[in-house]
């Protein structure tokens, strides 16, 4: 398939990139790169698809998957200048309107293909000369005061990369293996899924419940941004496979997250009010109103995110590996410990030496486990314990003279998840879950302290008698799973770096990498929200397309940066 990456400096109502799609041939790909101050209101827009995608009015980069994956559209939400700088494509077509700066010419230039075209609505003389000078011939355009150029610059031009063979191997089918297999698999490509225990999300994505919300902050710093954009991402992407409680188990019930005391408080207020997000992406709650929600009084308010909610990740690992279809070939109670690379592919052994499989491309997405792979031994990643406590709702069917029933203390039966420094879920098959905690050490076995631990800081959450008495009458029971995090606790998404190759360095670029290895890693307690994004920057990444994040937050996420900061260092 042809691939053709369009940037328009003006997205406006859109007339333009309706009129590209039209025109999208049937075996052609279409990536659209649309800059807009803001985003427009949906009320704009005449085609349902994209009507029942479009993003919220929020700061950064929003990537809308159309028609089966043929169209991308990426929303660059900002300031024109800011968002030139922080875009990574070679571009084979432009739309420019009469108000870009001619002070930019050259920021195009800089992402054109040789031969690319451009279309200038009415530029002034300054526009027109800047674009010349950046190496577009431009003539004008017959009956109109536009201008048509193209990219004919005589400085050397980098080769274009090859089309990938499109052969894969990813290990580990929890939410990051699944995600990537259910990625690529969309993009063509022919995945084969390592995973150690006979079906997926048996470890860390194994727990009945995950809260999916985003991160907030004043200075808006990068885990924010990175949060937002996976955050909005997830909830198109959830959409698209059939939406949450519909394909796979969950619910968009809503997150509250509680202020821990007044003066945290007052920060959540001041960042709601600083940065005016929709009501629908986060509105702040006053106790009074926070209290309503919660059935009883609580002494602050909080952050309502009304699209937040839980999923079970076992069924939404399932759901992205049945959309897989052909393409994917499970493999599974199979260990991949052993990589080599021969003849420019990667053969994966078992402990024991058999062939498991063979690609040029490899992915590990298997969690903390990958540092038992010769190749991944040095990335600085570390094993978190959580346990989840689990509380059985009583059975209103059962029998009225049961002893337990009677002198057991009833879970809360929230209407949503709450947070602070732990989480309560709304019940699920007959069980609240509430947690977790976070622990130094590698014991599997539920263990009473750590029980303890959730139900105190449930009873701190959740007002009233009865949850405050499940600290001393609920049977222990749980589940117990190893979190994958980062000394940054932000994800690894990319080319794995080859530590014994590596001399000065000075920046990411100089990093040498193992070829065709690549990771998914370090999703820490936010394995939902990374696992489409960072899937899809992978794929962008492996496809030499356009990435979905600013260029800045790309390189936030290289498992290349701690090499490079150990080097720099020593240096």
């Amino acid at each position: 398939m042809t691939r053709r990456v369009v940037l328009d400096t003006e997205f406006g109502h859109g007339e333009r990139f309706m009129a590209e799609w039209r025109a999208l041939p049937r075996q052609g790909v279409l990536h659209y790169l649309a800059v807009t101050p803001q985003v427009p209101s949906a009320d704009t827009l005449t085609d349902t698809q994209l009507r029942a995608l479009w993003p919220l009015n929020v700061p950064g980069f929003h990537r809308i998957l159309l028609d089966d994956g043929r169209v991308t559209l990426d929303l660059l939400v900002g300031a024109l200048d800011a968002v030139l700088s922080q875009i990574t494509a070679r571009v084979d077509a432009f739309h420019v309107d009469a108000s870009f700066p001619a002070s930019l010419a050259r920021s195009l230039a800089k992402l054109a293909v040789l031969g690319a075209t451009l279309n200038a609505q009415s530029p002034d003389e300054a526009l027109a000369w800047a674009l010349t000078a950046a190496g577009f011939a431009c003539r004008a355009v017959d009956g109109t005061q536009d201008i048509s150029a193209v990219y004919q610059s005589r400085k050397p031009q980098p080769e274009a990369p090859p089309a990938p063979v499109r052969r894969a191997i990813v290990i580990g089918a929890g939410l990051a293996g699944s995600s990537a297999s259910h990625r690529l698999c969309a993009n063509g490509w022919q995945v084969t899924l390592i995973e150690r225990h006979a079906a997926p999300a048996q470890e860390a994505s194994g727990n009945l419940a995950g809260i999916f919300m985003p991160l907030l902050s004043k200075d808006d710093n990068i885990p924010t941004r990175l949060s937002r954009a996976a955050y909005t991402f997830a909830l198109r992407e959830w959409r698209r496979l059939g939406g949450v409680g519909q394909a796979f188990e969950g619910a968009g019930c809503g997150v509250l997250q509680l202020a821990r005391d007044a003066e945290h408080a007052t920060v959540q207020q001041d960042v709601v009010a600083a940065w005016d997000y929709p009501s629908e992406y986060v509105r702040w709650l006053e106790a009074a109103a926070a209290g309503e929600l919660l059935g009883g009084p609580t002494p602050h308010g909080g952050w309502l995110f009304e699209l937040g909610g839980w999923v079970r990740p076992a069924s939404l690992c399932e759901a992205m590996l049945d959309a897989c279809g052909e393409r994917l070939r499970r493999v599974f109670a199979a260990e991949a410990l052993d990589l080599q690379r021969v003849d420019g592919e990667w053969q994966v052994r078992a402990t024991d030496g058999t062939l498991i499989a063979q690609a040029p491309t490899v992915v590990l997405a298997n969690g903390a486990s990958a540092i038992n792979i010769a190749q991944a031994a040095e990335l600085p990643l570390a094993r978190l314990r959580g346990q989840v406590t689990h509380l059985a709702v009583p059975d209103p069917a059962g029998d009225a003279h049961d002893a337990r029933d009677a002198h057991t203390p009833s879970p809360p039966l929230l209407p949503l998840v709450v947070c602070r420094e732990a989480y309560v879920t709304p019940p699920s098959n007959g069980i609240v879950c509430a947690g977790a905690t976070y622990d130094n050490d590698d014991d599997t076995e539920l263990r009473a302290s750590s029980q303890l631990e959730n139900l105190t800081r449930l009873a701190e959450i959740v007002p009233g008698e009865a949850v405050a008495a499940l600290a001393a009458s609920a049977p222990l029971a749980g589940r117990v799973g190893f979190r994958c995090a980062a000394p940054d606790r932000l994800p690894l998404a990319g080319a794995l770096p080859d530590y014994p190759s590596a001399g000065r360095l000075e920046r990411l670029r100089d990093v040498p990498r193992h070829p065709g290895l690549h990771g998914l890693l370090g999703y820490a307690s936010r394995g939902l929200i990374w696992a489409p994004l960072m899937a899809e920057l992978l794929v962008s990444q492996l496809e030499n397309a356009p990435p979905p994040l600013e260029a800045m937050l790309v390189d936030a996420l290289d498992p290349g940066r701690f090499l490079l900061k150990q080097r720099r260092r020593s240096q």
